[in-house]
């Protein structure tokens, strides 16, 4: 038996199990370190401190504190390696490996400063300031193998069929009748397990509600999960900021956000059992890739005072970013199993069931959540300086708003109930001999689950040179960041999956002039 499904669908409403799920929604409320070589070598320790356009992502008065016209543009290579992590909690007993390098422009901006020439005026300057830059490099890969000794993929569809987030599962009327145009993410999932043989009703009346899975129970699922991902976060910047008696900053951004992310996920599972089923499915291929994009806004404000010659501090705001996304779906399930139905015949089933063309669901809206960062500098006359920010991000206010979805509160009360507020802590310091600059710094992020599994603490550490030619600089720097994570093979149903230990290794080259 072979099925083909040609499916192109517009106007469809979300629900919770497609990609409005808590992942999804933290990977765009989460930035990471980027910009400057200098930012990155100081591990972005710049709220009190200014004088660098990326400073503008932690403290929009940092372009105040400028004294010269400026044009800089940052090169950077992204690399990221994923190793499993293999201890008494981790069922996989095989292996997971990744690798994925990036080299690419990350960072361009200018900023303009205009000196007041009036005598009788307490406002020194103004500065005006447009930049760009990648905020998340979504570049990645990760294949995990071994063998599940108790959770097969069936119970992913199962656990739509049988429940879908209501008291009763799905009508088989639903799924045997269908009009794929009216369903939603949820009942294609049925279907899909349905259409595939994985799964079966209990009885075949068109109320039936409750379904079994025709892979055979015993374990020995032999599974593996590929994960390909592309794309960025990006963030255009428009800054102004003014100078009271050099002694204190202040500073407006306007951002303009952009998405452009595609992840494609492989997952696999053969098993040799056998069982009294009239189908024994003994492999299976199901395949996702999803494609996001679309555009954002938020703005910042921010505050740098010089408490005396030595000692500055910073306080800034960030907004939640207002975000305005589409996804696209492509789905791909491929099962083989032995017919053992009345009157039997043993012989090799196939299913093979392509969306083909990629489902195009309702824009949707999601606002991630603002941060509050405080600073505090110590300059050391002009040989060097140390720095400090804490920010604080709450996560749990990740919201999701679709126009007609009745499940809105039920998605945003399980990402309350799942994150939480996330504190974040960067030193950074600097030494300069004559014209050379020697920088070093380090962060801690902590996790925004509750549970603290799911995404771990990060800790990050770098450094980095830099040398001042005159009317040109020129910034080196490297930053290494590791965070462990649990990568749940599916949101429900087969949530089990391979803990991972993911570094980041990323070195960036940064040209500065002077206008």
């Amino acid at each position: 038996m072979k099925k083909y499904l040609f499916l192109i669908l517009s106007g469809l409403a979300f629900n919770a199990a497609q990609s409005q799920e808590i992942a999804s929604g933290l990977r765009f409320a989460q930035e990471d370190v980027n910009g400057t070589a200098r930012f990155r070598a100081m591990s972005g320790a710049f709220g009190a401190l200014g004088g660098d356009l990326s400073s503008l992502n932690t403290n929009p008065a940092g372009s105040a504190v400028f004294i010269n016209n400026q044009l800089e543009f940052t090169l950077s290579n992204f690399d990221i390696k994923n190793k499993s992590i293999k201890n008494s909690s981790n069922y996989f007993d095989g292996h997971t490996t990744g690798k994925d390098s990036s080299f690419d422009l990350n960072q361009a901006g200018v900023v303009f400063v205009f000196d007041n020439h009036n005598p009788n005026s307490d406002w020194t300057k103004i500065s005006l300031a447009l930049n760009y830059e990648k905020t998340n490099n979504f570049n990645n890969s990760i294949y995990s193998t071994g063998t599940n000794s108790t959770n097969s993929v069936a119970n992913y569809f199962l656990s739509y069929a049988n429940a879908n987030n209501r008291q009763t599962g799905i009508p088989l009327s639903t799924i045997k009748n269908y009009d794929y145009y009216q369903l939603n993410y949820a009942d294609q999932q049925a279907f899909l397990g349905y259409e595939g043989y994985l799964i079966n009703p209990e009885t075949e009346t068109a109320e039936n509600r409750v379904y079994t899975s025709n892979i055979p129970v015993g374990g020995n699922y032999i599974q593996t999960n590929n994960i390909s991902s592309n794309g960025y976060n990006g963030k255009l910047s428009f800054n102004a900021a003014t100078s009271y008696k050099d002694q204190l900053y202040l500073g407006l951004t306007l951002n303009s956000h952009f998405t452009d992310f595609r992840q494609n996920t492989l997952f696999t599972e053969v098993n040799n059992s056998t069982n009294k089923n009239p189908i024994n499915v003994v492999s299976t291929s199901f395949e996702n890739e999803i494609y996001t994009y679309g555009s954002g806004f938020s703005f910042q404000l921010g505050a740098i005072a010089k408490l005396s010659n030595e000692v500055r501090v910073g306080l800034s705001y960030q907004s939640p970013t207002w975000n305005k996304l589409n996804d696209e779906l492509r789905q791909y399930l491929y099962s083989t199993g032995y017919n053992f139905g009345n009157p039997p015949n043993p012989s090799l089933t196939v299913t093979d069931i392509d969306s083909n063309n990629s489902i195009i669901y309702q824009t949707y809206k999601l606002r991630t959540p603002g941060k509050t960062t405080g600073s505090l500098a110590y300059v050391f006359s002009k040989r060097g300086l140390i720095s400090l920010d804490y920010g604080y991000k709450n996560y749990s206010k990740i919201k999701y708003s679709i126009e007609e979805d009745s499940r809105n509160d039920f998605i945003n009360s399980d990402i309350s109930n799942t994150l939480k507020g996330a504190s974040e802590v960067r030193i950074g310091g600097e030494y300069k001999i004559e014209r050379l600059s020697l920088r070093a710094g380090y962060r801690f992020e902590q996790s925004p689950y509750k549970n603290k599994t799911t995404i771990g603490d990060l800790n990050g550490y770098s450094g980095g040179l830099g040398y001042n030619f005159g009317g040109t600089k020129l910034d080196v720097s490297y930053a290494y960041a590791k965070r462990n994570s649990h990568q749940g093979f599916f949101s429900q149903g087969l949530t089990d999956g391979a803990n991972i230990n993911s570094i980041n290794n990323t070195v960036s080259l940064t040209l500065l002039f002077e206008l």
